[in-house]
C-alpha cells in the first residue's frame, strides 16, 4: 500500500529528470580554457537578479539575456555571449526516472516543477528534432508541468512552491520534491514538503521508493 499521507509527487526537470546542465557547463568551460565552474560562479552573483535569474522568469528576451550575459561574464574575467550558453541547458533524459515517474503516476499526482526559458523550443533548444520530442513525450506524463518562465517566479522563491501546490490542489506536507539544488530544496522543506536532493539518481530512487512505499528502483 502506498503511502497516504503523501498525494504529490514533485520533479524538478534538468539534473533530475536529465542529466545536469552542470556536466554540459563543464564541458563548455573544459573546451574554452576557462576556469572550472566558471558559468556556475556568474549565476551566483547577484542570484535573484543576475542575467540569468531575469531570463527564467522571461524579463529578458533571448537576444537581451545574450548580452547581459555577456557583460557580466566579461566582468568576472572572461566574455561569454548568452545565447552560447543557452543551448547547455538540455541534457540526455534518464531512462529509470522516467520510469519511475510512470509508477508514481498509478497512485500519486505529478508535476514537473523547472527553471527553465523561453527560447525557439521549451527547456532551451535540443540538439535534434528526436531529443525535442523525447522531452514533450516526457513533459506529457505530468498532471502539471510549473515553468518559471511562464509564471513569472522561480525557484527557490515561495511563490514559486505556492503556485504548484495550488495548481494541484494539495498542501505542502501532502507532497515530496526531488531536486539537485539544495537551495531550491530549502524553502520546499521549510514549507512542509518531504524533500530528496538528487546527486545520485539511484539513490535518490531508492529514498523516493522508500518513502512513497511502492516499488521504483531496479538496480542495473
Amino acid at each position: 500500500m502506498s503511502n497516504p499521507s503523501i498525494r504529490a509527487v514533485l520533479w524538478d526537470f534538468g539534473g533530475v529528470i536529465t542529466e545536469s546542465p552542470f556536466e554540459a557547463f563543464r564541458r563548455f568551460e573544459e573546451a574554452r580554457g576557462l576556469p572550472t565552474d566558471f558559468i556556475r560562479t556568474i549565476n551566483t552573483i547577484n542570484a535573484d537578479s543576475n542575467a540569468w535569474a531575469r531570463f527564467e522568469r522571461s524579463e529578458l528576451s533571448l537576444d537581451e539575456f545574450d548580452r547581459a550575459f555577456e557583460a557580466e561574464s566579461k566582468t568576472a574575467g572572461h566574455a561569454l555571449r548568452g545565447s552560447e550558453i543557452a543551448p547547455l541547458l538540455y541534457g540526455a533524459v534518464r531512462p529509470t526516472m522516467v520510469a519511475a515517474l510512470k509508477q508514481c503516476k498509478r497512485h500519486f499526482k505529478n508535476a514537473c516543477l523547472t527553471n527553465n526559458v523561453i527560447t525557439n523550443t521549451r527547456h532551451g533548444p535540443p540538439t535534434t528534432e528526436d531529443r525535442a520530442a523525447e522531452v514533450m513525450n516526457v513533459l506529457a506524463l505530468f498532471d502539471a508541468v510549473v515553468e518559471s518562465s511562464k509564471i513569472g517566479a522561480r525557484k527557490p522563491e515561495r511563490r514559486f512552491y505556492e503556485i504548484a501546490l495550488q495548481h494541484l490542489g494539495i498542501r505542502a506536507e501532502e507532497a515530496v520534491f526531488l531536486d539537485d539544488l539544495g537551495i531550491n530544496l530549502k524553502p520546499a522543506r521549510a514549507m512542509g514538503m518531504a524533500t530528496i536532493k538528487v546527486i545520485d539518481p539511484d539513490a535518490a530512487l531508492q529514498e523516493l521508493e522508500t518513502l512513497l512505499r511502492i516499488p521504483l528502483w531496479t538496480p542495473a
